[in-house]
């Protein structure tokens, strides 16, 4: 059987699996028994969120067409959510967290987008077959300050101490222009699929790159050419993930390793914009209650399941300094269903602690639907910053835990 799992862990917990080698989930450090999870999981494959998906210029050439509105679940999406949670299933059956026959406490939160809605009824069907799971969200397109409590202006927020957090990041206003300088050869590559021929007026590469100016109880926004490349690599992404002819695929020049490369830019735009701990922390305040209550309940979901968005994956992994790398992917970029998960692990004493995953399928496996039974998705234990117990680096008692996340 051919694995696509990599499996990383912490203090020899992880292991290396690849060619032909048996995939396995990585297994509980010892003397520890799982017994909670909660996940943070990004909605499915997607179109792009609106029509045209950039501005005119970008290309010089109609984008393809997709089978759904913009921005909705796919039906190649939907089966993937499927299968990863049939996937997810197996796994937390096999730890006695889920009964093998039976309906356990499950509790699904979903964004009010049509896609996060979509993809957490997709998952509640296979995680759950036969049971009946309520999946908590707000009426389709009505914002909901879980999910964007800085936009909704559910979280005091300081648009000109975020600016301040991005450009230290960043290196100031001179590495944003350094920034342009480094991710020079994807930025021409990006524009040789965007533009057949090449002309001076199409393309990414028409503005440089800047922090666009604060805005009261708005994020910060880059803007000029990480921020349109950014777009225009997640939607080459999409594309493929969904499984079009490569004809298609930006326009038939794209290669799945042009797919991995450019990423760099949704990774960076996210690295800048949703990781550094300001905004990271005020775009999670109303998920944070979330993954505390599903992590320290002893009576209620053994499973809480959060269907949101790539900008909430990065601002937790921000949070807790965590970090992946896809197959396929970008280091960092978050997956289409790829999903942080965290683990309440109990030892003998009833002492509780968290250990943080990344799971998602890898690129190929999105594209080709492929039956995690057969190809195991990526799966990586993710040391959380700041944490030792037990002698593992990354391993987090619930009150350290706690604290990293609401420092």
């Amino acid at each position: 059987m051919k694995s696509f799992a990599r499996l990383v862990g912490a203090s020899g917990l992880g292991l290396l699996l690849a060619g032909t080698a048996a995939a396995q989930e990585p297994a509980a450090p010892p003397g520890l028994k799982l017994d909670r999870v909660v996940l943070l999981m990004r909605h499915g494959v997607r179109p792009p969120t609106k029509s045209p998906p950039m501005p005119e210029g970008t290309t010089n050439q109609p984008w393809p067409s997709w089978p759904v509105a913009p921005g909705y679940l796919t039906p190649h999406g939907r089966v993937g959510v499927e299968r990863l949670g049939g996937y997810d299933r197996r796994i937390w059956t096999a730890a006695s967290v889920l009964p093998r026959s039976g309906c356990a406490a499950i509790r699904i939160v979903a964004d009010s987008d049509e896609r996060t809605i979509r993809t957490a009824e997709a998952y509640a069907g296979a995680l759950a077959p036969g049971c009946t799971v309520a999946i908590e969200h707000k009426p389709q397109d009505v914002a909901d300050p879980i999910f964007s409590p800085i936009d909704e202006r559910a979280v005091p927020f300081d648009a000109g101490k975020a600016r301040e957090a991005v450009l230290a990041g960043a290196g100031g206003e001179a590495g944003l222009a350094a920034l342009d300088k480094r991710l020079a050869p994807e930025l021409a590559r990006l524009d040789a699929l965007l533009c057949a021929p090449a002309a001076p007026t199409c393309g990414v590469r028409q503005k440089p790159t800047g922090l666009a100016p604060a805005k009261p109880d708005k994020r910060p926004k880059l803007t000029g050419a990480v921020d349109r490349a950014s777009t225009a690599a997640q939607i080459l992404l999409l594309e493929y993930a969904e499984g079009k002819p490569m004809v298609e695929v930006g326009w038939g020049r794209a290669t799945p390793a042009d797919i991995e490369r450019l990423g760099v830019f949704h990774a960076e735009e996210f690295r800048l914009l949703a990781r550094p701990r300001y905004v990271a922390k005020a775009n999670m305040a109303g998920i944070v209650p979330l993954i505390a209550q599903g992590l320290k309940t002893d009576r209620g979901p053994v499973v809480t399941m959060i269907s949101g968005h790539d900008t909430n994956i990065a601002s937790l992994g921000g949070l807790l300094d965590l970090h992946w790398k896809v197959p396929g992917l970008a280091a960092d970029d978050p997956a289409p269903g790829g999903a942080i998960v965290l683990e309440r692990l109990v030892d003998a004493q009833g002492q509780t602690y968290v250990r943080a995953l990344y799971r998602a399928q890898t690129v190929e496996q999105l594209r080709k639907l492929a039956d995690p039974a057969a190809e195991v998705p990526y799966v990586a234990v993710l040391p959380i910053a700041g944490c030792k117990a037990r002698g593992i680096e990354g391993l987090c008692t619930m009150q350290a835990f706690e604290a990293q996340l609401t420092r």
